[in-house]
């Protein structure tokens, strides 16, 4: 293989399965190099290897904890779910996870409303701390926008209503919450600048999911609409999902794959009788297809026809039309492929998957890892 050239080499390399293109690092330093840098990981298959997710397990602890479930179903995690490398602090939160790095928030137990954003890779524990801005403790959303095909630097965005801004509600506006101003860190500058939101009005739910793609943030807001905004606040649009939810005012799933961002529209969004899934092609027209629908029976079948109104989808594969579903009493989590309409039982996750104690309403957030091996992240340490 000396004799081959590093662009053939990434070609051949490119056309082998994610697992075998690991191993292929193992080979030498060139290998390694070759696989890892930026220019070349735009052709490299990417897969998700597991989740993290934060919940209470009331058998063990009042306390929230941190998990990482495997997809490979190993049962020691890739990853460290506890962070330990990370600083020292009393509280430390997983808001967002982005192409291999988390943002995580950093709570100190002396200063109650004073914290710190961390910026981490948890596959080479390298991590970069994020000043907060004045709106941090009471933000509506802070999300996280990074491609390592692009850059090693990374975006954050923080969302500020209006009464955490210092403004009035306007008690006739029938949008409770609305955005006010945007607050965009980029690592390369660093420092915050802030824009105030003149789209809309929208407001945001707490746990909002979302996806950055494209150099665009894709937010989940009330009132059936998905929030685009690009890296410099510039560029914004407001779309609609393609079916209007039946039960609730909110959206569960909008995730990228494939270059695409995808709807999800699980029992909370539906009539309950079929899971759809459906692509944006067209932001400025707001333009949907109908990229796959199964009825619940072919789904689950009948001896798991109980998941059908208790399951959501909490992720696509980046890089195929696989779909992750955790569904029922013991959250199971599966795997469902649309192409050969298969569904696959991975794990279990118990009682770890709780998000909520008595008398609080938050869901289960699952961030997908798909491993960064690249050693640098910007100013990180």
């Amino acid at each position: 293989t000396a004799k081959l050239t590093d662009d053939l080499l990434v070609d051949i390399i490119s056309r082998l399965r994610y697992k075998s293109t690991c191993c292929c690092k193992c080979v030498s330093k060139r290998w390694r190099d070759l696989i890892s840098h930026r220019d070349h990981r735009k052709k490299m298959l990417q897969s998700i290897v597991g989740f993290f997710y934060e919940g209470y397990n009331q058998f063990r602890s009042p306390r929230k904890a941190r998990y990482f479930t495997n997809l490979s179903r190993q049962r020691s995690p890739l990853v460290d779910p506890s962070l330990s490398f990370l600083p020292n602090c009393d509280t430390l939160d997983i808001l967002d996870a982005c192409n291999g790095l988390l943002l995580c928030r950093c709570w100190k137990a002396a200063h109650p409303l004073k914290l710190d954003y961390v910026v981490c890779n948890p596959t080479t524990e390298k991590w970069v701390s994020v000043p907060a801005t004045d709106w941090s403790s009471t933000s509506s959303a802070t999300r996280l926008g990074f491609d390592p095909a692009i850059s090693s630097h990374f975006h954050v965005f923080e969302f500020i209503d209006e009464e955490s801004w210092g403004i009035a509600e306007d008690e006739q506006s029938e949008c409770y919450g609305r955005i006010q101003t945007l607050a965009i860190y980029w690592s390369k500058a660093g420092a915050w600048k802030y824009q105030t939101v003149e789209h809309g009005p929208f407001a945001i739910p707490k746990n909002s999911p979302g996806s950055f793609l494209n150099g665009i943030l894709n937010l989940a807001a009330y009132n059936n609409l998905i929030v685009a905004v690009d890296v410099e606040g510039d560029n914004w649009s407001l779309v609609h999902i393609p079916k209007p939810p039946y039960y609730a005012d909110d959206i569960n799933g909008i995730f990228p794959s494939q270059g695409q961002l995808y709807f999800a529209n699980s029992p909370a969004d539906s009539d309950g009788s079929e899971l759809s899934i459906w692509v944006l092609d067209d932001f400025i027209k707001g333009k949907w297809t109908l990229k796959h629908n199964v009825s619940h029976l072919q789904l689950f079948g009948t001896k798991y026809s109980s998941y059908a109104n208790d399951y959501s989808v909490i992720s696509m594969h980046p890089e195929h039309s696989l779909i992750f579903i955790v569904a029922g009493h013991d959250k199971t989590l599966m795997s469902y492929d649309m192409d050969s309409r298969q569904l696959r039982f991975i794990c279990q996750l118990g009682s770890e998957c709780t998000a909520e104690l008595p008398a609080c309403g938050d869901k289960t957030l699952f961030h997908p890892h798909v491993p960064l091996f690249s050693e640098s992240l910007a100013d990180g340490y």
